[in-house]
């Protein structure tokens, strides 16, 4: 696409950018300047349409209806540090929407006001969410379109949501997922271990059994373990990760992702332990743990099993015992060398039935 420069025009981003269609292979983006009401389309040829001056719209007239949406609960991403991730749909749902719910008002106030978003505020979090359910189902049957944001990401993933979600899709009520910004998914694309595959963990139970348990079950998986553990928690995490996971293993810490210091830490577990036990840190983490690496280990040959076996009935060993020996100390099956033993010292066996 090919836009001339011109130096005099300040564009403005400020709001959100409601697409148009210009014609058959046409798509233009209608931008609001700066410091004059002209609208300026950008196309996908090589021209700047300037469209009829229009007059500036009064600020005391709701458009946010102008593009209607369905009824629904719309689960609406927002930035996770950096407040131009957010997509110009999330704008738009959020700007249109009848109410929007907020794990924090006051914080989630900020973005809306950046965008110049007047759509009301109502708080859900986990501390009222169950209180609000009824009130929001009552809204959503009648037919009102409602966003649910959260303080960072997307919502239901470690934050308010999941019940509420739940209970509409048991009303029949349209769920509807606005994609956007995720800190999982952004620590493990960056991360540099295995995306193949990876669990994703949250927040650890606060109980140290549990939290044990649940560490003790990530450690024997293959795949990219992804925690989320706020700052004040950071070295008793690690503390209890490397007596079960082992000092070696992989892992990245994120932080301020998105932000002016994002930081991407990576080493061992044990190296993680030592950097962080005098070092401080701010704002909730994002920490991955390589998976188990299970290294395949060669059966042994068949002349081995028998060579040792040979070897403790030698020694006095009774052919029942020496299967039982060379079974624990290999990673043959017991079958295998019983069938082994059978073939080889069968009459060694017969004897033994015989005196008992």
């Amino acid at each position: 696409m090919m836009i001339r420069r011109l130096p005099w025009t300040a564009i403005s981003l400020a709001a959100p950018l409601p697409f148009h269609s210009a014609g058959a292979n046409t798509l233009c983006i209608p931008l609001r300047k700066q410091y004059n009401p002209s609208i300026f389309s950008f196309c996908s040829t090589s021209e700047i349409h300037l469209p009829p001056q229009s007059p500036k719209p009064s600020n005391d007239i709701d458009n946010r209806h102008s593009q209607s949406l369905k009824p629904g609960l719309y689960l609406v991403g927002t930035p996770i540090g950096n407040l131009e991730d957010i997509t110009f749909r999330a704008l738009r749902v959020l700007n249109s929407a009848d109410v929007i719910l907020s794990e924090d008002t006051r914080h989630s106030g900020k973005l809306l006001h950046h965008y110049n978003i007047k759509t009301p505020l109502m708080s859900y979090h986990k501390f009222n969410e169950t209180q609000r359910e009824q009130v929001v189902l009552k809204r959503l049957r009648q037919g009102e379109v409602v966003a649910l944001i959260s303080d960072a990401g997307m919502p239901g993933i470690s934050d308010p949501g999941m019940e509420l979600a739940k209970l509409c899709v048991t009303e029949n009520i349209p769920v509807v997922p606005i994609p956007g910004p995720c800190a999982l998914v952004s620590a493990l694309s960056a991360s540099g271990l295995s995306t193949d595959e990876f669990t994703f963990v949250g927040f650890l139970p606060k109980h140290s059994g549990s939290r044990r348990k649940r560490l003790e079950v990530s450690a024997e998986q293959s795949a990219t373990q992804i925690f989320y553990v706020p700052p004040h928690k950071l070295f008793q995490f690690l503390e209890e990760s490397s007596s079960i996971f082992g000092d070696t293993r992989q892992c990245v810490i994120a932080r301020e992702m998105t932000k002016l210091h994002e930081e991407f830490w990576r080493g061992t577990v044990g190296e993680a332990k030592k950097v962080f036990s005098i070092r401080q840190v701010k704002g909730e983490l994002t920490i991955l743990i390589e998976g188990q690496t299970s290294s395949k280990v060669e059966p042994p040959s068949d002349i081995q099993l028998e060579s040792e076996l040979r070897e403790l009935i030698a020694s006095g060993e009774s052919l029942s015992t020496a299967v039982k020996l060379v079974t624990s100390r290999t990673s043959a099956s017991r079958k295998t060398v019983y069938s082994l033993a059978l073939r080889k010292f069968g009459k060694q066996l017969d004897v033994e039935d015989e005196s008992n």
